[in-house]
């Protein structure tokens, strides 16, 4: 430890009350990394900078903590009970890095089931890791959670962690070897979607196990705060704490199972509609946005596993033509985006979707054939009834209105004309802002051009002084003192005085 931050914490220490109260810790950049309580501030605190103390302090975490202190604050509190409760606040409002290591240390166990693999198994873990799997825990009585384990394995026919299950000739799997002393009453060989039925089971039981448990944790908790326990109450709180987290972590896993399973239905549905080698995995949909032919653009949105990918989305200003044209304009932005990626070396999507009927499909083929680029998988959806049109001879297809292909479908169009609406109205907004400049005696094309290239917008060349708008190359002083008045007409003359009514 430096001398001088040495010196420094020991002055503080020193001058701590005998008092109860909370201690923050700090790094050098003045973090909270730990938060603390104490019957005693003199004592407790004192007891982190003691000679020799780093060197027998058995855990690391402890250790490296007192290594990186270099500032401590101390808030006094009237009682122990009131120390605890403003501790537990504190903990969750700054979530200093000691007190998140501590909570979630190796004093109790996780269960993890990982649905990544075929057969999910419910393990025991001290790690809490940042993956697919669900984690339901931490409890704090190891011995009642192993007698839980063994009862949802009989129960339900589930394989622990330290089970070794054996794949059959039919794709089936043995469970374990001595059925009747492990599961019961279950199959033993079953097919992993039977077994998986089973894992869902066990969770649910599981779940509300945990529930239980945090009620019972809590009628313990405020037990021990009654006694007078608070070392015992503050573990507890931090159990409770770790297991209230986990549960709320638990539904919104269930969530994004239940969000995954219903995309994995939708691509799976397409898949079989549209007769595609593989689920379209990436799609693209693009839309035609314009208001009586002007302010015509398009957009083009992402879509990866059923989700929008925004990073993905594209929009164009038809620069071909102008005036009103659908098939012109789908033209030009698919011949323009998908010469882009091929020449970039970059892979196709899965899909394409084209918002219109057999005019728009016709001219997003023109467009592959001009590039000489092969075409992927590629439809268009005509929002009249919902029918998707082939590029080729087979007939329109209408699906059910609960396909969750067809749904899938729905959202893609759905965002792709949000996104080119949304584009088409930042232009009309822009170009309704800077009309202003057309009624300005004196201002032709060129000028209007250059002052709008130099402030970058309408917002800004209004703020802009007189001597500001001498820096534009054209512009003089007599001109930028009109322009300037022009932009910033007198306020009304006020009201004449009311006249006296009596």
């Amino acid at each position: 430890m430096p001398a001088d931050r040495s010196v420094n914490l020991k002055e503080k220490v020193r001058a701590l009350p005998d008092r109860p109260g909370v201690y923050l810790m700090k790094d050098r950049l003045g973090r909270i990394i730990y938060v603390g309580k104490a019957k005693s501030l003199k004592k407790r605190v004192s007891s982190y900078f003691q000679r020799g103390r780093t060197r027998t302090i058995a855990q690391p975490k402890i250790r490296a903590l007192i290594d990186v202190i270099h500032d401590l604050e101390t808030i006094e509190v009237k009682s122990e009970p009131e120390a605890l409760l403003l501790e537990g606040r504190l903990i969750k409002q700054w979530k200093p890095r000691y007190n998140t290591d501590f909570t979630d240390d190796k004093r109790f166990l996780l269960v993890r089931v990982d649905f990544a693999q075929e057969l999910p198994r419910f393990a025991l873990t001290r790690i809490r890791k940042d993956t697919r799997a669900r984690y339901f825990g931490p409890f704090a009585h190891s011995g009642l959670l192993r007698r839980t384990l063994a009862q949802m394995r009989r129960q339900f026919g589930v394989l622990l962690g330290d089970a070794t299950p054996q794949r059959q000739p039919d794709g089936r799997w043995q469970l374990y070897d001595d059925v009747r002393q492990e599961i019961y009453g279950h199959e033993n060989v079953v097919s992993p979607a039977d077994y998986r039925t089973r894992v869902e089971a066990a969770c649910a039981f599981l779940d509300g196990k945990s529930r239980e448990w945090l009620e019972t944790l809590r009628a313990e908790m405020q037990a021990a705060a009654e006694a007078l326990n608070f070392e015992k109450a503050a573990e507890l709180r931090d159990v409770i704490s770790a297991l209230d987290g986990t549960l709320k972590r638990a539904r919104r896993f269930e969530r994004d199972r239940t969000l995954l399973r219903a995309d994995t239905d939708a691509l799976a549905s397409l898949q079989t509609a549209l007769a595609l080698k593989s689920p379209p995995a990436h799609m693209e949909c693009f839309d035609i946005s314009h208001i009586s032919g002007t302010f015509v653009v398009a957009s083009m949105v992402h879509f990866t596993d059923g989700r929008p990918e925004k990073d993905n989305y594209r929009r164009f200003r038809i620069k071909s033509f102008i005036g009103n044209d659908d098939f012109r304009a789908m033209e030009e932005v698919v011949g323009r985006r998908y010469r882009h990626l091929a020449s970039e070396g970059k892979p196709m999507p899965d899909l394409v979707v084209i918002d219109g009927g057999r005019g728009q499909i016709a001219a997003a083929i023109k467009a592959f054939i001009a590039i000489g680029v092969e075409p992927p998988a590629l439809i268009g959806l005509a929002k009249k009834h919902e029918t998707i049109i082939f590029p080729d001879e087979r007939a329109p297809l209408n699906l059910s209105v609960n396909d969750p292909g067809l749904n899938l479908l729905q959202r893609l169009r759905d965002e792709a004309h949000r996104f080119a609406n949304t584009y088409n109205a930042d232009l009309r907004s822009k170009k309704i802002r800077e009309s202003v400049l057309d009624d300005i005696p004196g201002l032709g094309p060129k000028r209007k051009a250059a002052l709008l290239e130099h402030f970058g917008g309408i917002d800004r060349l209004r703020a802009a002084s007189p001597v500001d708008l001498c820096a534009v190359p054209g512009i003089g002083e007599a001109f930028a003192r009109d322009l300037h008045a022009h932009l910033h007409p007198a306020m009304d003359a006020a009201p004449a005085e009311p006249k006296d009514l009596l």
